[in-house]
């Protein structure tokens, strides 16, 4: 997702904002991304839950939530959730759902938390949104300071190698009568997609940007900061990470 400013109506720059701060607060973001496999994603928590060991009732912490299905499930799981986003819209939706070991927050990723958590998920390509690369490094800093002494973080990132190997260059996509537009490119260690459609009469063009991190960037990050890999995974049934082919690049560290 991606350093180009937001762009909405007569593509305008809205400087006041980063991309990722108000696509992920727009509507429009949970309109293009409403069938995602969310099954799927339940199936990674039981496995990621039972690999981890986590006890009962352990201190699970969402980071970048969303609206909060994975952190409801979790909790359902028996875990006491708190689950973060810096989309206010996304946390006032996830709020409805909050009960006694379920908490939401608005809360920017860059900055550690005074409690402990014995796991901190960070999950489906949330990492690597921010222009300035030291950003990314604070964020794993961040990370590393809220482990409990014996908790464990997980990155779930796209594999790189394989996302470019298919990248789908130009794509259009028909969700409750708007047709989005989707081009995606990579440039300058970054992957983008731009998002165009009209509704209502108005046109709006919103582009993601992503950087592009290898398994290799991320043992550099992680050994600048203190960050000790555990293992890696190449898939949500924690399949061994192969290079080419796996779908995802799953990094457990502490």
């Amino acid at each position: 997702m991606s350093n180009p400013e937001f762009l909405n109506n007569d593509n305008q720059n809205t400087e006041s904002k980063t991309w990722y701060a108000s696509w992920f607060d727009s509507p429009y973001y949970h309109i293009l991304y409403k069938d995602r496999n969310y099954r799927e994603a339940q199936i990674f928590m039981d496995n990621l839950t039972r690999y981890l060991n986590l006890p009962e009732k352990a201190k699970v912490l969402d980071l970048a939530c969303g609206k909060g299905r994975h952190s409801i499930y979790l909790n359902q799981l028996g875990f006491e959730v708190t689950g973060v986003d810096l989309s206010e819209n996304s946390i006032i939706e996830a709020k409805k759902n909050e009960n006694e070991s379920l908490h939401f927050n608005v809360h920017d990723m860059r900055f550690p938390f005074d409690e402990k958590f014995d796991a901190i998920f960070n999950l489906f390509t949330s990492f690597g949104y921010f222009e300035n690369d030291q950003d990314n490094i604070t964020t794993l800093k961040s990370i590393k300071e809220s482990l409990s002494e014996y908790g464990f973080a997980v990155i779930d990132f796209m594999n790189v190698n394989r996302v470019l190997e298919d990248l789908i260059a130009k794509e259009t996509k028909i969700v409750d009568t708007i047709e989005f537009h989707i081009k995606r490119y990579y440039e300058n260690g970054h992957i983008f997609k731009e998002i165009e459609f009209e509704d209502k009469g108005e046109k709006h063009k919103f582009i993601e940007r992503v950087r592009a991190f290898t398994l290799d960037d991320f043992k550099n990050m992680m050994e600048q900061t203190g960050i000790f890999l555990l293992d890696i995974f190449g898939d949500y049934k924690l399949k061994k990470f192969q290079k080419k082919d796996s779908e995802r690049l799953i990094l457990i560290f502490k």
